[in-house]
């Protein structure tokens, strides 16, 4: 672990690492939601249904995407140890 302080090098890459993290965590949810609850768009379901593929498409996206970006940081955090 260091203690000293970081060179302006080393806080613009974790700047970057930290957006591609957020970036690539939006995308997956995005794709996660669609595909979990396209189906309500297309076809016509019942109110019970809808609901529930609504509630678990961003349910699953939220958790999908917290987990991409710890991935992706604590990937990056390995690699600079």
């Amino acid at each position: 672990m260091r203690t000293g302080r970081r060179s302006q090098a080393e806080r613009d890459g974790i700047t970057v690492e930290i957006g591609y993290a957020l970036l690539s965590a939006c995308f997956l949810a995005t794709v996660v939601f669609a595909a979990i609850a396209g189906p309500v768009v297309v076809w016509h379901l019942p109110p019970a249904l809808d609901k529930f593929l609504l509630v678990t498409g961003a349910s699953v996206a939220g958790i999908l995407g917290a987990v991409r970006v710890v991935h992706v940081l604590w990937r990056h955090a390995g690699q600079h140890r």
